[in-house]
């Protein structure tokens, strides 16, 4: 590939990559939600998850953006949340992660919230 070309991210290899970095941090429950049959979704995709301390969800934030940096060159459109680091959100247009502390993910509930998501839940390494 030259320095002009740009290579197509699909969706899924976006997931692939993103739950590897999770996995690599030991993130817990890590989930997608597939919102493409979803009439009026903000996204193709969410990734949840959720770590025990907020050195741990920051450290898994910044797993992700690194994989994604180094492998498809490519930075969050939008982030928020570093600064407490109860919940993270990583915005990467199709696919938006989130990254909780368990307390925080449980009050928030978005598996239940968005229950007509289609849901494939992901090993925690």
């Amino acid at each position: 590939m030259t320095n002009n070309e740009q290579s197509i991210i699909t969706a899924e290899e976006e997931i692939e990559i993103i739950v590897k970095a999770i996995q690599n941090k030991k993130g817990k429950g890590i989930v997608s939600l597939n919102f493409q049959n979803v009439q009026h979704a903000i996204c193709d995709y969410f990734i949840v998850c959720h770590g025990t301390s907020p050195t741990q969800v920051v450290a898994i934030s910044d797993s992700i953006q690194k994989e994604m940096h180094e492998i498809y060159h490519t930075m969050p459109w939008y982030k928020e949340g570093c600064e407490n680091a109860e919940w993270i959100l990583i915005d990467y247009i199709d696919v938006v992660v989130h990254v909780f502390q368990e307390p925080t993910r449980k009050y928030y509930d978005l598996e239940k919230l968005w229950g007509d998501a289609g849901i494939v839940h992901y090993s925690s390494e």
